[in-house]
């Protein structure tokens, strides 16, 4: 079984998506971020407007339009808190 961490999306008033992911790509005001499991603590400012993508376990991928907000790694997960966040369409590969 592959490695997980586990990821939190909260918005100013709901907990929008929480769960096992395999990895958590950011846009933050430094650049594109990726997150997999073990990575470095870290916390960062989202960018705004920017895009949240989560690679569940399952190979899904799922993906969220959010506006300001700060990305927070720790050694058992991360956590993505923005001022909004709504579902974003994605593309096919």
């Amino acid at each position: 079984m592959a490695k997980t961490l586990t990821v939190e999306l909260v918005a100013v008033e709901e907990k929008v998506w929480t769960g096992q992911a395999t990895m958590l790509i950011a846009r933050t005001t430094e650049g594109e971020l990726g997150v997999m499991p073990g990575h470095a603590p870290l916390l960062g400012q989202l960018a705004d407007p920017g895009t949240v993508r989560i690679k569940t376990e399952s190979g899904e991928e799922i993906a969220y339009q959010v506006n300001g907000g700060f990305l927070s790694v720790t050694g058992t997960g991360a956590t993505v808190l923005a001022e909004t966040c709504e579902p974003a369409q994605t593309t096919a590969s």
